[in-house]
């Protein structure tokens, strides 16, 4: 998976949480109904709707529709091309939640903490 942020020609992406359609469709340099078609030609790509319907795109969006864009536009790909090639990247691995906490108590904190509280028990008295 390429990493926009290596990428020269890609513009810097704000620090939002959310961006509408326009904010994205500037962005880009794509006009906001190629945007509405690519979201139904690349499944990855789904951004929320508000509570009125308005298109809501996180970051990750952002950052896919710019590689979209790398592909179609710079390297010339078709849609299906595209597709493929995107299918095709190596995905970060997904951390559980269970894993992360298993990992962030792979030594027993109990008997830590009991000293601890053993030793302020001390210091009161």
């Amino acid at each position: 998976m390429t990493d926009v942020a290596i990428e020269p020609d890609f513009p810097e992406i704000p620090d939002k949480l959310y961006f509408k359609i326009g904010e994205v469709s500037d962005l880009l340099g794509v006009e906001p109904y190629v945007l509405r078609y690519w979201e139904t030609e690349f499944t990855a790509l789904s951004p929320k709707k508000s509570g009125t319907g308005h298109r809501l795109y996180r970051r990750k969006d952002v950052e896919l529709l710019l590689r979209i864009k790398h592909l179609l536009y710079e390297r010339k790909f078709t849609i299906e091309g595209a597709r493929q090639s995107l299918q095709s990247e190596p995905r970060a691995p997904v951390r559980k939640p269970r894993q992360a906490q298993q990992e962030l108590f792979a030594v027993d904190p109990l008997p830590e903490i009991r000293k601890e509280l053993v030793d302020i028990l001390e210091m009161l008295k």
